[in-house]
Parts: C-alpha cells; sequence; structure tokens
C-alpha cells in the first residue's frame, strides 16, 4: 500500500512529501523561483526557466509540419491542435468560419482555446465595481472604458461624420 501526503488545507494528496511542498505554495501565495531578471515569482522551479524566454527571443520548439518555431511546448501544442483540423486555423480566419461557441452567451468563435479566453472572461471574479453603477468588471482597464458612458466622454471620433464614441 502507498503512503500519501494529505493537504490539511484542502484535503488533496500526493504520492512524495516534494509535490505536496510545491501544492502548499497555492495555499499560502508563496513564489519561492523567481526570475532573475524580472524578479517575477514562481510555484515550480522549472517556470522560471520558460519565462526568460519571454526576455529573450529563444523559440527552441518548432512546428514540423511549417517553419514556425515557439517560446513554449504549450503554444507549440496548441498551434498543432489548431492545424490537425481539416479545416486549419488560418482558413478559418480567412472564411470567418466560427464553428465554436460559447454556452453561456452565445458568441462564435475559431478555435476551442479562443473559447477558453473567452470563457474566464465569464467566469473571473469581478473585483473593479463602477461607483455611479455598481456594475463589475474583471480589470480597471474595463471599468475606466466603462466610466466614459458616465462621464459622457466620447474620446473616438467617426472620420467621416465627427459623432464621438466612448470605444
Amino acid at each position: 500500500m502507498e503512503k500519501l501526503w494529505k493537504c490539511m488545507d484542502c484535503g488533496k494528496e500526493f504520492k512524495c512529501p516534494s509535490d505536496l511542498e510545491i501544492h502548499r505554495c497555492n495555499h499560502t501565495g508563496e513564489r519561492p523561483f523567481t526570475c532573475s531578471e524580472s524578479g517575477n515569482g514562481f510555484t515550480w522551479s522549472s517556470h522560471p526557466l520558460s519565462h526568460q524566454r519571454v526576455h529573450t527571443d529563444k523559440r527552441p520548439f518548432k512546428c514540423s509540419n511549417y517553419r514556425k518555431f515557439y517560446k513554449s511546448s504549450r503554444k507549440l501544442m496548441l498551434h498543432q491542435y489548431i492545424h490537425s483540423d481539416d479545416l486549419t486555423f488560418h482558413q478559418r480566419v480567412h472564411t470567418e468560419e466560427r464553428p465554436v461557441s460559447c454556452p453561456k452567451c452565445g458568441k462564435r468563435f475559431t478555435t476551442s482555446s479562443r473559447l477558453w479566453m473567452h470563457w474566464r472572461l465569464h467566469s473571473a471574479k469581478k473585483q473593479f465595481t463602477c461607483p455611479d453603477c455598481e456594475k463589475g468588471f474583471t480589470n480597471t482597464s474595463e471599468l475606466l472604458i466603462h466610466q466614459r458612458v458616465h462621464n459622457r466622454e466620447r474620446p473616438f471620433p467617426c472620420p467621416e461624420c465627427r459623432k464621438g464614441f466612448a470605444q
């Protein structure tokens, strides 16, 4: 029988104590591994190494079918997933086909990864609240754009008729 190490906060079990130690960082917010260039903190020891590619232009992951290189294996896998379909992502862009739809709002996307990015907007905590109408937003830039409605600010004029728009 295998010994399991249990997290006292959430009850999740691990096969070795080092995995539990890393998992505990999720609860404590600790980021013991840092990037020497930017100072960003990470939970896993391998993450600062892959993060370093943000500061350089190294792209060690190559697609076997295309002459494309990627900074992370995740982005290469996403590229390969997109191009594994009969109708490639690039073809979808040109044909404007959007076969994947959001179950919450119905908005359509070219790939499931784009849907996933969109879905985060629905599930994200809306911690930035408009003081005028109490509508919630996931980030400050969305809130600032929204507040133009209340301020009647229209910084973007139409080049044809000069009518102003908030966005």
